[in-house]
């Protein structure tokens, strides 16, 4: 492939070849991928990809549908991009209501990736390793192919680094729309987006040739409309702006104020983030992220690798300072499974760097270049397993026990529910609400507590109040507890499913 460096301007049309075809390559690889996912019922592994799913669902479908089922901790973008499709009972019971908007964004980002390595390295050998060494991962494969949020992120982050180049070559204002664009799809999927706001204003102003100061206000200000949405958002609904970090179902909420190694330790922070990253891009891509950064000092080109590394640097901050972002490893204590995905940023950074070593070759050599991918996805051919795919793993493994019992609900239901005769559970989006999903049990057949004061009265006085036929708890939930003490219940017992060792599943009928 000829370096795109030395093509004149006039060979547009050369270029936008290149770009259909890598654009067509990844509409193949992740379609296959996902669809060898959705035949193995994968899609639904992780109980996040569950909720994402209800949630996006119980905006068009609920007891109270509308914009207040949005939530408040979860940012809303991947909800939305859901909605086109979760009104589809097959689609929405399989997954594959999010699994083909999110599929749509890793096509996103490995064409948004090529894009910005071509900016940058002006080489498209050097554009095409860096792609290839991002969606041949299987952990990125594996997260692009179900309702998460990651590669939605992903997308976003490869158009704000595409847009940054673009802008430092062009001197043009439609690339500060787009960064502008793909900082608010960020900013309104993962709060890591928030925290590179500043730092693409300040690249945007140091590109500049001239108003820096004016690009850095401009482009700040608009891109923190985002999560300043967010917060009024949160005061509408509960009167509290910072309710998504410190509300009562907020990741610190959720962690209890337990200790978890990296709390408070930089070290330990720093080292169970390194070693996620490492477990989701496997040594060989280490290796070749590392080099890569060294040619990238060499070549002066350290700008985007730098810009790529804040998003690690997030997340090592975050475990030391935030109270609720543990790091769960097999390797590490409590050798367990937790939030493991977080390392894939580390994917990202070290298959930009590899397109650098590209750029530190001698011209005749490039094109052996392109064995880089083979060998940084060596460990994932050696042996042929998805048991070393981490992010795989850990859905599965933190999943035995809500499947078994999710199946054996949905199938209870299935043989004992008539639809109409109304459901009360204590969330529309957990667990629980996994067996409603499974079942085609339309969720405003459902009430829980974000349905509000019919929640409160029917869970509060269930003697008085108990238009619903069926309730379904967990062992120790608040619904759960409710329904034992209350005096005079008119619910009775009438299925337990107990799995593994969460806690049993409980079914209750109205006499």
């Amino acid at each position: 492939m000829t370096n795109s460096g030395d093509l004149p301007r006039s060979s547009r049309y050369r270029g936008g070849a290149e770009a259909a075809i890598v654009c067509a390559s990844l509409c193949i690889l992740i379609a296959l991928f996902a669809s060898w996912c959705f035949r193995h019922g994968y899609v639904l592994f992780y109980g996040d990809a569950q909720s994402h799913l209800n949630i996006s669902r119980s905006i068009i479908d609920s007891r109270t549908p509308g914009y207040d089922q949005l939530g408040t901790v979860w940012l809303p973008l991947l909800h939305v991009i859901c909605l086109p499709l979760v009104g589809n009972d097959r689609l929405w019971s399989t997954g594959l209501a999010g699994t083909i908007p999110v599929a749509l964004c890793f096509v996103v980002a490995g064409l948004g990736f090529y894009l910005a390595a071509k900016e940058v390295y002006r080489s498209s050998i050097a554009a095409v390793v860096v792609v290839s060494c991002f969606v041949l991962n299987p952990n990125a494969l594996y997260l692009g192919s179900i309702p998460m949020t990651e590669i939605v992120f992903l997308a976003g982050l490869a158009l704000l680094l595409f847009a940054l180049f673009r802008f430092r070559r062009t001197q043009s204002k439609m690339p500060i729309l787009v960064g502008l664009i793909a900082s608010w799809s960020m900013s309104l999927t993962r709060y890591d987006g928030w925290f590179l706001i500043p730092f693409a204003g300040i690249l945007f102003a140091l590109f500049a040739r001239r108003r820096r100061w004016l690009v850095l206000i401009v482009f700040g200000a608009l891109a923190s409309l985002a999560p300043l949405y967010w917060m009024a958002h949160n005061w509408w609904e509960t009167a509290n702006a910072l309710d998504f970090y410190n509300g009562p179902y907020s990741a610190v909420a959720i962690q209890g104020g337990k200790p978890y190694y990296g709390y408070r330790d930089w070290i330990l922070a720093a080292v169970y983030y390194g070693k996620a990253g490492q477990l989701c891009a496997g040594w060989c891509l280490v290796i070749v992220g590392v080099a890569g950064i060294v040619c990238a000092v060499r070549a002066k080109a350290i700008a985007p690798v730098l810009f790529l590394l804040l998003t690690p640097l997030f997340y090592i901050w975050s475990i030391h300072s935030s109270g609720g972002t543990p790091i769960h490893l097999p390797q590490l204590p409590p050798y367990s499974y937790y939030n493991s995905r977080y390392g894939i940023a580390v994917v990202v950074l070290a298959a930009f760097a590899a397109g650098a070593i590209v750029v530190a070759l001698p011209e005749r050599w490039k094109k052996l270049a392109l064995i880089l991918p083979l060998f940084s996805i060596a460990p994932w051919l050696l042996p042929l397993s998805r048991e070393n795919w981490i992010c795989w793993k850990e859905s599965r493994v933190n999943s035995v026990s809500r499947r078994a019992w999710s199946a054996a609900g949905a199938d209870f239901l299935l043989a004992h529910y008539h639809p109409g005769e109304g459901i009360l559970t204590a969330s529309g989006t957990d667990d629980v609400a996994g067996i409603f999903c499974r079942a085609r049990i339309p969720l405003r057949d459902v009430l829980h507590v974000g349905n509000g004061p019919s929640w409160f009265a029917t869970t509060l006085r269930p003697d008085l109040v108990h238009q619903e036929a069926w309730v379904i708890a967990q062992a120790g939930d608040s619904l759960s507890t409710k329904m034992k003490r209350a005096p005079h219940s008119p619910y009775r017992m009438v299925y337990e499913i107990q799995a593994g060792d969460a806690p049993a599943l409980e079914i209750y009928r109205r006499e």
